[in-house]
């Protein structure tokens, strides 16, 4: 007896199983939702915070500026408040070393040398010389003043022009039979009628000398500099450049004579004015 065959099997189920390429076409043919579809109130949410973030970032910025300004500004006015605050330190403790230790000075010249002190002494009484040299004495004496300064601010460029320059005129006058090319020991110098050594003839100026385009820019720049501290030193006497005439011996005359030109001139025009053209009677 055979057993009864069923027509259902061991067979997939047609209706679920669905193949990897329609999967694939499925998974593409479904757009993906983003947040902003989604969610519009969480898209603006986030917006808004990247947006107060970056107002955050430029007031710390704007703030680290102003605070880097006010350090560049403040800095000479510290600097100096430092050095101030060093300077009575140093004052201070001088005093009182010298005050426990009588014989401070003595011990703590110990640790100079012969020439260190000679040289310190020496830079003192310069400095007194020049206190003492501050007021006008003569005009000799400011013009003096004036060619020192202007020979201490000469920069290295000058004197090697100077030094450039001298040795030209040495050769040139050699060549000319002013000056005797005298070799000893080795050195090479000129020597004059008069037995000066490397010292030039004074020779006939040809009016052919040309200055350079720096020499004369500076000799301008010293002019201006010369002209704008006569003009301070002036606005701090209270005294200023009139273009009219000079009417008064002092600034205490000049008001007084202002004030008076006030209250009378509209009644002593006429009269002044005939006593310049000499018709006044």
């Amino acid at each position: 007896m055979t057993e009864p065959t069923s027509t259902e099997g061991p067979t997939a189920d047609t209706s679920e199983t669905v193949s990897p390429s329609a999967t694939a076409v499925a998974t593409t043919s479904t757009p993906t939702e983003t947040p902003s579809t989604t969610n519009p109130k969480a898209a603006l949410a986030a917006r808004m915070a990247r947006f107060k973030a970056l107002q955050s970032q430029k007031e710390s910025g704007r703030k680290q500026t102003e605070a880097e300004l006010r350090a560049a500004e403040d800095r000479p006015a510290r600097l100096a408040q430092l050095s101030k605050l060093e300077a009575a330190n140093q004052k201070a403790t001088y005093k009182l070393l010298k005050a426990d230790d009588p014989d401070f000075e003595r011990k703590r010249n110990w640790d100079y040398t012969v020439e260190e002190s000679e040289s310190w002494d020496k830079r003192q009484a310069k400095k007194s010389r020049n206190r003492d040299n501050v007021s006008f004495a003569d005009y000799r004496g400011e013009a003096n003043k004036v060619y020192k300064r202007q020979v201490k601010q000469m920069g290295e460029k000058d004197l090697e022009d100077y030094a450039r320059e001298k040795g030209e005129r040495l050769q040139r006058q050699v060549r000319m039979g002013l000056l005797r090319l005298v070799e000893e020991g080795g050195e090479v110098f000129t020597v004059d009628s008069e037995g000066r050594v490397n010292t030039p003839v004074e020779e006939l100026y040809g009016h052919d000398h040309k200055p350079s385009k720096e020499a004369v820019d500076k000799l301008v720049e010293d002019l201006e500099k010369g002209e704008r501290a006569r003009l301070k030193a002036r606005a701090a006497r209270g005294i200023n450049d009139d273009s009219g005439d000079v009417t008064y011996i002092n600034e205490k005359n000049k008001q007084f004579n202002e004030k008076l030109s006030r209250f009378y001139n509209r009644y002593t025009t006429e009269i002044r004015e005939s006593f310049e053209r000499g018709t006044a009677i």
